[in-house]
């Protein structure tokens, strides 16, 4: 009997395969990469911390899969100047996509304007040929108001993605937060990607918030450069969904 392995290989293309453990090393992040060149099709990108950005940059060389990595992270804190100086490094070092925290807790606290600010230094290092995910840790503002607001703040200033999560808080990813953020993407053109991230684990899971997506911006709009999903245990479920 022949199984249709469409959807599957569909979210494996869609996929940052990530790694963002204290204990990686070099070794295991080689090790990552290699798995992600596999014979099922490819992720859209390896997202790695910043010190081992040149070892999946080299183990990646040629595939056409993206080296993303992480700023201001996991705390979100709140000076722009230490936003742009780990961007510039990582840019230097070869990353592709920058994943940024945005100083939340300063959202939280009503000073957007410190919150804006971080994200301006982030954009404007990066500048037209790095994309740039605005992480919003989404789980700790909890509130619909403030998910808008920090929506806004990436919108205005000219994301490519708002992603909801770092996957090191309590509450990551729901889908309460991601209709948020994708009908504030749909209200200013569906310009801005999504990304969803942190609890991701089944291919299941992962179509729901295909789904929704779809609901509200349309089946076309789903592909890697619009729409993307962090995670890890994820790419060994599909894996054995695709191998089966």
């Amino acid at each position: 009997m022949t199984v249709d392995h469409s959807a599957a290989r569909r979210v494996l293309g869609l996929l940052d395969l990530t790694s963002l453990g204290e204990a990686d090393t070099p070794a295991r992040i080689h090790a990552l990469c290699v798995a992600a060149l596999g014979p099922y099709g490819h992720p859209a990108a390896v997202c790695v911390y910043p010190e081992h950005v040149v070892t999946a940059r080299q183990a990646l060389a040629g595939s056409g899969v993206k080296v993303a990595t992480v700023v201001n992270f996991p705390d979100g804190g709140g000076d722009p100047a230490r936003v742009e100086r780990e961007t510039r490094r990582a840019i230097a070092a070869g990353a592709d996509e920058i994943d940024m925290v945005l100083a939340w807790r300063a959202l939280q606290a009503g000073n957007a304007a410190g919150a804006r600010a971080g994200v301006e230094a982030c954009r404007a290092a990066c500048g037209p040929g790095i994309a740039l995910k605005l992480i919003l840790e989404t789980g700790e503002l909890a509130t619909p108001a403030l998910i808008r607001a920090a929506s806004d703040i990436g919108l205005d200033a000219g994301v490519d993605f708002l992603k909801t999560s770092t996957g090191k808080v309590p509450v990551n990813a729901t889908l309460e937060a991601a209709e948020i953020m994708l009908t504030a993407i749909a209200e200013r053109g569906g310009r801005c990607g999504f990304k969803a991230a942190g609890g991701i684990r089944t291919p299941d899971e992962a179509q729901t918030y295909i789904a929704l997506a779809e609901d509200i911006l349309g089946k076309g709009w789903v592909t890697p450069g619009h729409f993307r999903i962090g995670a890890s245990s994820l790419f060994d479920a599909i894996l054995a969904d695709l191998g089966g």
